[in-house]
């Protein structure tokens, strides 16, 4: 057995030669007498230093109530100037920031930007003056992977000191259906676990191709980084703007070549228009379902498989907003060519309030957070959260329930829930019921609620 472990590590070292530091000594003739150990700690020590671990402290109203609850992940820094990228869903909601540096210092952080559609945050850490610059690694280009190559993953996991795990990149372009929107992913062995998330994926020569995001634990490992490629389209706005000003032309995709759900199209140029958004831009501009959309403002527009939809999107993520945007398509055989002007795509994501005594939580209707509900209703707010034991779960509302009316009164948004909820805990004692019409599943009802018990002193 120690024998054929020593052959194993001896084939590692030989592969290794391919996935070394560009201008390693000795050239191409030299790489294949290089000691994968070196090039690990070689990798590792380039990287290790701008890994930090962060802790946040994330308000969330998901149970009924507003909580706040510790979330913890990794990150890495991207400049001297305390840079750090991490994950959305790390910092999301965080009304505290708080970094471990590798050499032991702690330091607050502010959010500087953050983009839900493809899980990237920036945050800065605040240093005090005189700090002077910090250790920080750089992009590298993610586009030159190939499956076979070496990788590190870097982080803390489960909140533990900083570790590096080593495998493989299985797959240079996974797409996974609902989470590639504008990206693909990079699929890797190397052990991605809960506390890894943000953490660098780097290359053998010590740069940053990938920011730690996912990790599926059936039928083995297999874990998810979003590609440095997409990140540098990223954050350049998420410095400019905050956030990602995507733009939204309502245009739903499908490949020319569709093997899951066996459907093909003649051609190799173009991708097919599957379904427009009611009352987007695409919709309006006269766009129909089965439209082959060949090139966008005098530029070839192609996806001849799933793979190259995330692109294809991005490209029209990042038109001009409100500005004419051509497009030149075949329907039925013949090329015409629309005009549509894209608009923002705005918040992906409604806001929260939390209604004590009530023992519930509102969230406004977004339409893409929650495009069944903005099918029924396009501005409102909806039951987000039941607290259990509690009032609302008592009288029978459910999650995802749309208010339509408290006691008669429209309800359109959260300042008006918030208004109503006011007035009612002033007078609780002497009333403490009141009507909802609600719409669930496309049915009204009227549910009242009861709130006399105070299950947060009882």
């Amino acid at each position: 057995m120690k024998r054929l472990v020593s052959l194993s590590f001896l084939a590692v070292c030989l592969v290794c030669a391919g996935c070394a530091p560009e201008g390693a000594a000795g050239g191409g003739q030299g790489l294949a007498k290089l000691d994968f150990r070196e090039v690990v700690k070689g990798a590792k020590d380039k990287v290790f230093p701008a890994v930090v671990f962060i802790k946040c402290l994330q308000e969330t109203h998901e149970m009924g109530k507003k909580i706040t609850r510790e979330i913890a992940g990794s990150g890495v820094l991207i400049s001297p100037a305390g840079e750090a990228l991490t994950n959305w869903h790390i910092v999301d909601k965080a009304v505290e920031i708080r970094c471990l540096l590798y050499d032991g210092r702690a330091a607050d952080a502010k959010l500087v930007g953050k983009d839900k559609d493809t899980d990237l945050a920036l945050i800065r850490l605040q240093l005090p003056s005189g700090a002077g610059p910090l250790r920080h690694a750089r992009l590298g280009d993610s586009r030159k992977l190939k499956e076979g190559d070496f990788v590190m993953a870097m982080g803390a996991p489960w909140g533990l000191n900083r570790s590096v795990s080593i495998g493989i990149i299985s797959c240079t372009r996974r797409f996974l259906p609902e989470h590639s929107e504008y990206s693909l992913w990079l699929q890797t062995d190397a052990a991605i676990s809960p506390g890894n998330s943000g953490g660098p994926l780097v290359n053998t020569a010590g740069e940053i191709i990938g920011i730690n995001t996912r990790v599926v634990m059936t039928g083995g490992d297999m874990g998810f980084a979003v590609p440095a490629e997409t990140i540098g389209h990223i954050l350049p706005q998420l410095r400019e703007h905050r956030k990602v000003n995507w733009s939204w032309t309502g245009l739903q995709l499908q490949p020319l070549r569709n093997f899951n759900r066996n459907i093909y199209f003649e051609g190799n140029e173009g991708v097919i228009v599957s379904a427009t958004d009611p009352e987007s831009p695409a919709r309006r501009a006269g766009v129909l379902p089965r439209d082959r959309i060949l090139t966008v403002n005098g530029e070839d527009l192609t996806a001849l498989h799933e793979e190259d939809l995330p692109v294809t999107r991005r490209r029209l993520g990042l038109l001009a907003k409100y500005k004419p945007a051509k497009l030149h398509l075949l329907r039925d055989g013949k090329g015409r060519d629309i005009v549509l002007t894209p608009r923002e795509k705005g918040t992906v994501e409604g806001k929260e309030l939390d209604c004590p005594r009530w023992d519930l939580t509102v969230k406004t209707i977004n339409q893409f957070d929650n495009p069944d509900l903005y099918f029924y209703r396009k501005k409102g707010v909806f039951v987000y959260g039941i607290k259990y034991p509690g009032n609302a779960g008592s009288a029978g509302l459910q999650k995802q329930d749309i208010i339509l009316k408290i006691d008669g009164k429209p309800v359109a948004t959260l300042e008006d829930v918030s208004k109503i909820h006011k007035e009612a805990l002033k007078n609780v004692k002497a009333k403490y019921r009141i009507v909802l019409s609600v719409l669930r599943n496309g049915l009204m009802r009227q549910i009242v609620l009861d709130f006399s018990r105070d299950y947060e002193k009882e």
